[in-house]
């Protein structure tokens, strides 16, 4: 049985890898071959990537591509996407060009406040808390001008401060409840600098103010941090076209087209296990552009999911209707991004792809993303009420399951070929494969 190792951080690159083969890999050379393999062949570049997390092995690709003919607030738009899963891309790309021609997408920022708290417990008066609170405020703001003056010469800054009680939930609790605009940063570091500023005067304000008891000046300051649930800092995007619009290739006249999509829309805003699902879609579109533009994913992801719940249940994002004739398909998400700091300036890809989308703002870049989920959703959802999910999706997957046969190009020409007129499935590509090497 392994022991716990100590020192590891202090290890090497080698050192780190020659001592995980040892102890969990069976001393593999593959092993060792499979890690370096990814290591960049520019020194200066893979010591980049290295210092972006710790205890680095070796780097982990993923596809980066791109979506093109987006018309998105009437721009032409080429989206980078960096993701794994298949046919992502194509139904991206396959939506942008359904509405490309029918007005294209609209997207519109309508808030960008962004949400800090400082959580603490108070077991005085309330009322001399609130009396406390009124003086402390304006000095509260005033105590981390040196932090803002940059943020407030780009339009940005701390927009307001509350004092929440939430006792009826736990006993003592209170928040001081902050909003802050970012501009064109994510905000993160700006954000917890500021709380945490906040945190240690409102603490120390407090063991002066004269009317406190001995007991109430002791605030207990259990936490400073920003939230990811961002529910003012939203972004709207939508499409609409005349119903005769929607008629399919296969024959599916425009009003039975529209009729389907609501329902199926429908089912998701009011059957959770269906909801999940069509928003994971949802997702697929969202992430893979956050994630090439160096946001973080997993703070959007968080925050589009709870925004999802915010009624009480889990409901869909999208939602679809018919008005007079006209068809229109919309969502409405939160999301907190950045096109300034981070990864922006130090990732050679990222900003590759911020180049690529001629180097938005952070709002027109809420815009972009909003768009790709909403495209993404429409591309799925179409494909489920017409020919299928799996059509569109293990013909994609097919490309997969050649490499895990190691199939030779000539291979997977003659059974891409094959399959552009057959059904796919793992087992069918499997027969064909072995029916054309007896061969």
């Amino acid at each position: 049985m392994s022991q716990p190792v100590t020192g590891f951080s202090k290890l090497n690159k080698e050192e780190k890898i020659e001592w995980l083969n040892s102890h969990y890999l069976q001393n593999s050379p593959d092993a060792i071959k499979v890690l370096k393999q990814y290591w960049n062949e520019d020194a200066k570049l893979q010591q980049l990537h290295e210092e972006f997390t710790e205890n680095t092995l070796s780097n982990f690709y993923l596809p980066f591509g791109v979506a093109p003919n987006f018309l998105i607030n009437g721009k032409l738009m080429a989206i980078p996407m960096a993701i794994e899963e298949s046919s992502v891309i194509a139904a991206a790309s396959k939506a942008a060009k359904f509405w490309g021609s029918r007005g294209g997408f609209k997207a519109t920022v309508i808030n960008t406040k962004k949400i800090g708290q400082v959580h603490f417990i108070y077991t005085g008066e309330k009322e001399k808390l609130k009396r406390f609170y009124d003086y402390i405020k304006p000095v509260l703001l005033d105590s981390v001008r040196d932090i803002t003056q940059n943020m407030e010469k780009r339009g940005g800054g701390v927009l307001d401060i509350e004092l929440r009680d939430k006792t009826a939930a736990l006993e003592n609790y209170y928040q001081l409840h902050c909003y802050f605009e970012t501009k064109d940063s994510m905000g993160a570091n700006f954000i917890n600098s500021c709380l945490e500023k906040f945190a240690h005067v409102f603490q120390a304000e407090a063991e002066n103010w004269k009317e406190f008891t001995s007991e109430e000046k002791d605030i207990e300051i259990l936490m400073s941090i920003l939230s990811n649930y961002v529910p003012e800092c939203v972004v709207r995007a939508e499409v609409s076209c005349p119903v005769e619009q929607l008629s399919e290739e296969n024959g599916m006249k425009g009003e039975e087209f529209a009729q389907k999509f609501i329902r199926a829309v429908r089912i998701a805003e009011i059957e959770k296990y269906r909801a999940v699902t069509h928003n994971k879609g949802i997702m697929n579109g969202i992430d893979a552009v956050v994630l090439a533009t160096g946001n973080d994913f997993r703070a959007v992801e968080a925050g589009i999911h709870a925004y999802a719940s915010k009624n009480g249940t889990y409901t869909s994002l999208t939602h679809a209707a018919v008005e007079d004739g006209i068809f229109k398909f919309w969502m409405e998400i939160p999301l907190a991004l950045g096109t300034v700091g981070g990864l922006t300036s130090l990732h050679p890809l990222v900003k590759l792809a911020l180049d690529m989308l001629q180097n938005p703002s952070a709002r027109e870049l809420m815009e972009i993303v909003a768009v790709a989920g909403l495209a993404q959703n429409f591309g799925a959802v179409q494909s489920l009420i017409t020919t299928g999910i799996q059509q569109g999706h293990m013909k994609m997957h097919l490309m997969n399951i050649l490499n895990q046969q190691q199939a030779t190009p000539e291979e997977k020409r003659i059974i891409v070929d094959y399959f552009r007129k057959n059904t796919v499935s793992h087992s069918s590509v499997i027969t064909q494969l072995e029916k054309l090497r007896q061969q």
